[in-house]
């Protein structure tokens, strides 16, 4: 079930190992669609727009969280490719501790802190408390995320995408169920929603940890490798944290923003809404070849094979820049019907937002697939501070937007803030990898 990157066609290895995660990524967002589009029929615009204008916390929050999960699976790739396997263990035994303190300590402070950001962060007092009701939930269940997540992120540095999928389906399924019968048939409200998206998660989690124990022989580890070490910790947080501190300096950025979508009003937040779930059912693509490029790049620097990084690099833009075109294609003929499932067609102003919101991020889908090529291939080579600057890029832009153009320009200015985010975010990390490279090649890796 393991996959050795570090030998074979870069392109064919990537294609392969993208396509589960693709279509694992398509499964996550459809479910979290479907909580949109059952909110938004069931329960009103009003709290469509309360679980949307959440969705920026939730960036800063449990992007921190996965990206730690992600950063902690690097030394494990990168000791699979030089195939030193006791070390390998010694870092999951590491890891799982990490895992559960960093789990308890998010879940304690968001808890406490959630209703003062939305006050901060100005939500539409229609909106504040059924957003906080579903926040607040979704912040108390971090350790189900965090259980699955750090089991599907070392399984992928092992080069297998396929079982993690798996197991997302089954969250998939679980999510859908739950929502119809919380939202639905109960009914909950917009607690619904989230007590469905946290037991699914928990659900998952469980069974794919139970999965890995049975099958995974490779993963499993003894009272020796669970044993405290200061430098494997070290090693550990090198990664995790600059990993998670770019998904959350991102996230800053679009808080900023998000709180000024929210003085336009429910509308414009609920069509932001909308269209943000779509883009990102759309653009779940480019996470997964990033998400592929990490690996591929961990297992190739620990093999010592740096000549394999920009072929790697080639064939993953090849397959983001295709996918990219095929994306705008679909979004620019279907996109409007496609909006009509979250509101009735009746709400012409939330569509034709919506509409433009979607459009103008499609057209900037190549520079999106160019940073998470980029950035992922530079976290999973080792050098995850320096992709922080990449987030820095990104917070830059959708903050000055958010506070200067914004409140000039209105709702416009705020569909161009992630295309602008991300080609400030290309301008730093195509030179920053070909530093890396060259560096890497003449004095060996870090």
């Amino acid at each position: 079930m393991t996959k050795d990157m570090t030998v074979g066609s870069p392109f064919k290895l990537l294609l392969k190992f993208s396509i589960p995660l693709i279509f694992g990524n398509i499964f996550q967002q459809f479910y979290s669609t479907v909580d949109a589009i059952i909110v938004g029929r069931f329960l009103g615009k009003e709290s469509l727009a309360a679980v949307g204008s959440t969705g920026s916390i939730c960036f800063l929050i449990i992007g921190f969280c996965l990206g730690l999960c992600s950063g902690f699976a690097i030394p494990v790739a990168q000791s699979f490719g030089a195939k030193n396997f006791e070390d390998m263990r010694r870092y999951i035994g590491n890891t799982v501790w990490l895992s559960i303190g960093a789990s308890v300590l998010f879940t304690l402070v968001t808890v406490v802190f959630c209703r003062g950001i939305l006050l901060i962060m100005s939500t539409p007092k229609d909106i504040i408390e059924e957003a906080y009701i579903y926040i607040v939930i979704i912040f108390a269940g971090i350790p189900a995320t965090f259980l699955y997540n750090i089991m599907a992120s070392l399984l992928r540095a092992l080069g297998d995408s396929r079982t993690p999928v798996i197991f997302l389906v089954l969250a998939s399924v679980i999510n859908i169920a739950l929502d119809l019968f919380l939202i639905v048939v109960i009914p909950m409200g917009v607690a619904g929603a989230a007590i469905a998206t946290i037991t699914s998660q928990l659900v998952s989690g469980i069974a794919c940890f139970i999965f890995v124990v049975k099958k995974f022989h490779i993963l499993h580890i003894t009272k020796q490798d669970l044993k405290i070490r200061p430098d494997i910790i070290r090693d550990l947080l090198g990664m995790g944290i600059p990993m998670g501190l770019q998904s959350s300096i991102t996230a800053l950025g679009a808080i900023v923003l998000q709180a000024s979508v929210n003085t336009l009003g429910s509308i414009a937040v609920a069509a932001v809404t909308a269209a943000s779930r779509l883009s990102g059912f759309f653009s779940t693509a480019f996470d997964a070849i990033g998400i592929a490029m990490s690996t591929y790049g961990g297992q190739n620097i620990g093999a010592r094979k740096v000549e394999r990084l920009n072929p790697g690099l080639r064939a993953g833009m090849i397959i983001g820049s295709v996918y990219a075109v095929i994306s705008l294609v679909v979004i620019i003929f279907f996109g409007k019907p496609m909006t009509t499932l979250f509101v009735e067609a009746s709400e012409t102003e939330i569509i034709a937002k919506s509409y433009e919101y979607l459009v103008i991020s499609a057209f900037f889908f190549i520079p999106l697939a160019a940073v998470n090529i980029f950035r992922l291939l530079i976290q999973g080579i080792g050098y995850s501070k320096m992709a922080i600057c990449a987030g820095i890029c990104e917070m830059v832009a959708r903050g000055f937007i958010g506070v200067f153009l914004v409140p000039a320009f209105g709702f416009t200015a705020a569909c161009y803030s992630s295309p602008i985010a991300w080609v400030l975010a290309d301008m730093f990390l195509v030179p920053a990898y070909c530093y890396i490279r060259r560096y890497i090649s003449q004095w060996g890796v870090r």
